[in-house]
C-alpha cells in the first residue's frame, strides 16, 4: 500500500495479506493451487510466504481482535496501512500513515512496538534511506534510547536489513544516521587512516553524492563499498555474513589502505590488485577516487590485458610443452607469464623457458 500510494510499486512487488487465522494451512493451499512454493516464517505467530514465479506473498494471521487492532501493532505508521483485497472498501489508515507520507516522515508507532522486535530499530533508518524521507525526532529518541537491544536480534536478520540498507540510493546517510543512533555499535569497525598527519575516518565519505558507475556498475560497488567503510570481516562473520561477502570487504579494505598509504604501487602490487578485485574494482574506485584516475575506463574494456589479467598459457600447456611436472614451478611461471602480458612484455613458450631458466633450483 506504501509503495503504491508513492508511485514506487516494482514490476512483480511483494504482496503483504493478513488474514483472520490459517495463514500457513492457507499459504500451502495457494502454493499448491498456483504451482508455488512455502516458507513458513514463523510458525508460533501463523506466519508464511508463498513464491509464485517472480511475485512473493506473505502471509499472516491477524494480530489482535481486528484489523486496526493488527495495525497498531506495526513498527512504523507508513507501514500500517491495509486496502481490503476486493478493492471494495475505503484505505485503512488507523495511525496516520497517510500523513507521515505526505510530510515525508517515518514514525514510530509506540515504544512497545519497537521493543517487541528490536530489528524495527534499524528498519527506522532504512526506509529514510530507501524512501528519503526523515526520521521524526521523537522516533530518533526512542531508537536511541533501545539500541542496545539490536544485539538480542539474530545475526542473520540483522546482516539481512543492513544489506538492504547498503542498497538503497541513500544509503550512506541511512548508515551514518544509524551509526550516530548507536544502532551498529556492537559490530562497527571502520579502519582509520593516518595520511599526512590527519585521521581520515571513512565513514565521512559520501558515496551518495555524484556516482562515476554505471546503474548496473553501482548495483554492486556500493553495496560493497558502504559495508567495507564500517565493517571487517570479522564483523561480518559475527553477522553470520557468506565467506565469499566476508572475504570480499576484506579485500576491498587491504587495498584501499594500502593506496592511502602509498599511492604508487609497484608492477607485481598493481597486478595482485587487478587480480585480487576484477569483480570489485567499482568499489574501490568510490573510496578513494583521487588516487584511482583512469582506472575505471581500462576496468571497463575487456581488453584491457592489466585490468582483466589472464595468463596466455595454461598449466596443462606447460606440463607438455616444457615437460614439468605438477608443481610450485607451474605456479611460478604462470605468474611470470600473466604479468608479462599484462605489461606488454614477452610472453609466449619461449618467455616461458626463459622464465623457467630463473626459477630457484631445489637443493640436491
Amino acid at each position: 500500500v506504501r509503495d503504491g500510494l508513492l508511485n514506487r510499486l516494482a514490476p512483480h512487488p511483494d504482496l503483504d495479506l493478513v488474514v483472520p487465522a490459517g495463514a500457513i494451512p492457507l499459504a500451502r493451499q495457494l502454493a499448491q493451487a498456483h504451482g508455488g512454493v512455502v516458507v513458513v516464517l514463523d510458525a508460533e505467530r501463523d506466519m508464511a510466504r508463498v513464491v509464485l514465479g517472480p511475485y512473493t506473498v506473505d502471509l499472516a494471521a491477524c494480530s489482535g481482535a481486528n484489523l486496526e487492532e493488527d495495525l497498531a501493532r506495526r513498527d512504523y505508521r507508513i507501514n500500517a496501512m491495509a486496502l481490503p483485497l476486493d478493492g471494495n472498501g475505503p484505505l485503512l489508515d488507523p495511525q496516520g500513515g497517510l500523513a507521515d507520507l505526505a510530510k515525508g516522515l517515518i514514525t514510530a508507532i509506540s515504544e512497545q512496538n519497537l521493543q517487541a522486535d528490536p530489528l524495527r530499530l534499524l528498519r527506522g533508518p532504512r526506509l529514510a534511506a530507501e524512501l528519503n524521507f526523515q526520521l521524526e525526532s521523537a522516533s530518533c529518541k526512542l531508537l536511541q534510547r533501545h539500541g542496545a537491544l539490536l544485539g538480542q536480534v539474530a545475526p542473520e536478520r540483522v546482516l539481512a536489513e543492513l544489506e538492504k540498507l547498503a542498497r538503497c540510493s541513500h544509503g550512506s546517510k541511512g548508515l551514518e544516521q544509524a551509526i550516530e543512533l548507536g544502532l551498529l555499535q556492537p559490530w562497527l569497525e571502520p579502519l582509520q587512516f593516518c595520511r599526512n598527519q590527519k585521521l581520515i575516518n571513512p565513514k565521512n565519505i559520501n558515496l551518495d553524492s555524484a556516482c562515476p558507475l554505471s546503474s548496473e556498475e553501482a548495483a554492486t560497488a556500493l553495496p560493497l563499498a558502504r559495508l567495507a567503510q564500517l565493517f571487517s570481516a570479522r564483523s561480518l562473520g559475527r553477522l553470520k555474513a557468506s565467506k565469499k561477502l566476508q572475504q570480499r570487504c576484506q579485500i576491498l579494505r587491504h587495498w584501499w589502505q594500502t593506496i592511502l598509504q602509498n599511492p604508487v604501487l609497484l608492477e607485481e602490487e598493481q597486478l595482485r590488485l587487478c587480480l585480487d578485485l576484477e569483480a570489485d574494482l567499482g568499489a574501490l574506485v568510490l573510496l578513494i577516487p583521487g588516487a584511482t584516475e583512469g582506472w575505471l575506463e581500462r576496468w571497463r574494456n575487456p581488453e584491457d590485458r592489466l585490468f582483466h589479467p589472464r595468463s596466455p598459457i595454461d598449466g596443462a600447456q606447460l606440463q607438455q610443452q616444457l615437460g614439468l611436472s605438477p608443481g610450485p614451478a607451474i605456479g611460478a611461471l604462470l605468474w611470470q607469464l600473466t604479468k608479462a602480458r599484462a605489461f606488454g612484455k614477452p610472453h609466449n613458450l619461449e618467455a616461458a623457458k626463459h622464465f623457467l631458466d630463473q626459477l630457484p633450483r631445489p637443493h640436491d
